[in-house]
C-alpha cells in the first residue's frame, strides 16, 4: 500500500513540475512531509541552488505545539530567511502532496511572514 500512495505522488509531483520552475526573480518555495518534521526550501530552478532552507528538525527552529502548529512556524521562518535574502515573490510547489493540513499550515505561515504566492 506505501507503495501505491508514493508513486501516486510521484505521478502528481511530476505533473505539477511540468508546468511549475522557478526562476531569479520568482524562485520556487518547495515543500517536504516526513512522519517526524517538515522541510521548506526557496530553490532557483535556473541555477539549480538552494537560496534559503528551513526545517522542524534544526537546530535554530524552537517551536513547540503540534505539527500543524510547527509547520507554520516554519513557514514563518523560511519567509524571515526569503525576505532577509531579498525575496518577495515565490511560487509554490506543494511536491505531490495535498494542499491540506501540515501542507496549508506552512503555505499560511509563509503568507504571514510576508512571501507572496
Amino acid at each position: 500500500m506505501a507503495g501505491k500512495k508514493l508513486s501516486r505522488r510521484e505521478r502528481i509531483k511530476k505533473g505539477i513540475r511540468k508546468r511549475l520552475t522557478g526562476s531569479e526573480n520568482r524562485p520556487r518555495l518547495s515543500v517536504y512531509r516526513s512522519n517526524k518534521g517538515i522541510y521548506a526550501q526557496i530553490i532557483n530552478d535556473e541555477t539549480g541552488k538552494t537560496i534559503v532552507a528551513a526545517s522542524s528538525l534544526s537546530k535554530d527552529f524552537n517551536a513547540s505545539g503540534n505539527k500543524s502548529e510547527q509547520s507554520a512556524a516554519v513557514g514563518k521562518l523560511v519567509a524571515e530567511k526569503a525576505v532577509a535574502a531579498g525575496l518577495k515573490e515565490v511560487v509554490f510547489d506543494r511536491n505531490g502532496y495535498l494542499y491540506h493540513g501540515r501542507v496549508k499550515s506552512l503555505a499560511e505561515g509563509a503568507r504571514e511572514g510576508g512571501l507572496v504566492f
